[in-house]
């Protein structure tokens, strides 16, 4: 599978996502930069989210839109809410012509069939299904249906949900599909991310597995790509000191450049199922074991564990012999602290 350039699975590197949002803080400039900065700081790519508050919901102060339960938006209405946090439209044009200018993979998460129609304009290389999207089983089918990569969050989502909206897209043939696990609470806390989960997603659903991020730190982020995942997402922030609906759990461009070389030392040091050894090691296996002439001895003399020894280091017989050689007798004349060989032994 690719987005875009990059090749997505097996001993691919992670696919690194720097997610906007809201960080833009309802400045283009602001944007610009950040998307400049997610670059510097080392991502593949950067995801806008493309919806406006009347595609999400409707201007009402009924209780059933308050927004409670001790989330950093408390207070507000859903409305109010993306209408601070929403990516204006008439951006999406100057957003993407910056981002393909630097090579930086751009693509969105659409909201509704309108945002999908919107974003096809662009070319965009995949669809991205944000967590509390995955029961809009009209809207997966609309954007699966493109043929593009799918990438869905699944962070409010039981394993039924998840069943449906990964049917859903192979249904039409689609099957370019990427789950990203995914705690939605903002922040989300250590103990509800349950990254065990990355592994079992894998072999339960057959697809490629990533990790979008809500915690605090890059911490598990690392932890998520020691246990397969391909796809990390995490929100980007140009300058916390800006505020925004979604500072509080983003990543600067010091931190998400650390976060980045950690994901990508991860890499390295996960390495791939072998059993060679490097070079180096080969070297260095002169310094390992072997059979080695302890007393001096004379040819007729019996072996033993008192002239011949395993000791460090590697230039003697494999200790493999040892047992096979006690007994027999040596040919020559050997000096203490040189190597055994086969032809000092008589018989062999």
């Amino acid at each position: 599978m690719r987005i875009g350039p990059k090749k997505i699975g097996g001993e691919n590197p992670c696919f690194i996502i720097a997610e906007l949002s809201a960080n833009h803080n309802g400045s283009l400039n602001t944007a610009i930069e950040t998307i400049k900065a997610a670059k510097e700081a080392g991502a593949d790519a950067i995801k806008l989210q493309t919806y406006t508050p009347d595609t999400l919901t409707i201007d009402c102060d009924k209780d059933y839109f308050k927004i409670e339960g001790g989330t950093l938006w408390d207070g507000k209405t859903l409305y109010q809410l993306y209408g601070e946090a929403y990516t204006p439209w008439e951006w999406h044009q100057e957003l993407f012509r910056v981002a393909n200018e630097l090579d930086l993979v751009c693509f969105s998460s659409p909201f509704d069939i309108t945002a999908v129609d919107f974003l096809e304009k662009f070319d965009v290389p995949a669809y991205k299904i944000a967590s509390f999207e995955i029961q809009d089983i009209p809207l997966i089918e609309y954007a699966a249906s493109k043929g593009k990569p799918i990438i869905i969050s699944t962070g409010i989502a039981e394993e039924k949900d998840i069943e449906l909206a990964v049917n859903t897209c192979r249904s039409i043939g689609n099957d370019n599909i990427i789950l990203l696990k995914c705690t939605s609470s903002y922040p989300a806390p250590l103990d509800l991310a349950n990254l065990n989960t990355i592994p079992d997603l894998k072999d339960r659903f057959k697809v490629e597995v990533g990790f979008s991020d809500h915690t605090y730190g890059s911490l598990a982020p690392i932890v998520a790509t020691t246990l397969g995942a391909k796809v990390i997402e995490k929100h980007f922030i140009l300058d916390k000191s800006i505020g925004g609906p979604d500072a509080d759990f983003s990543l600067d461009s010091v931190e998400f450049a650390e976060m980045v070389n950690k994901v990508r030392d991860t890499e390295q040091l996960l390495g791939k199922v072998s059993y060679d050894i490097s070079e180096k090691v080969k070297k260095n296996r002169k310094f390992a074991r072997s059979l080695f002439v302890t007393q001096d001895v004379k040819p007729g003399d019996i072996i033993s564990e008192k002239n011949v020894r395993s000791i460090r280091p590697g230039y003697g017989l494999h200790p493999k012999y040892y047992n096979k050689i006690l007994g027999k007798q040596f040919t020559c004349n050997v000096n203490r602290g040189e190597p055994l060989s086969l032809k000092m032994i008589e018989g062999l």
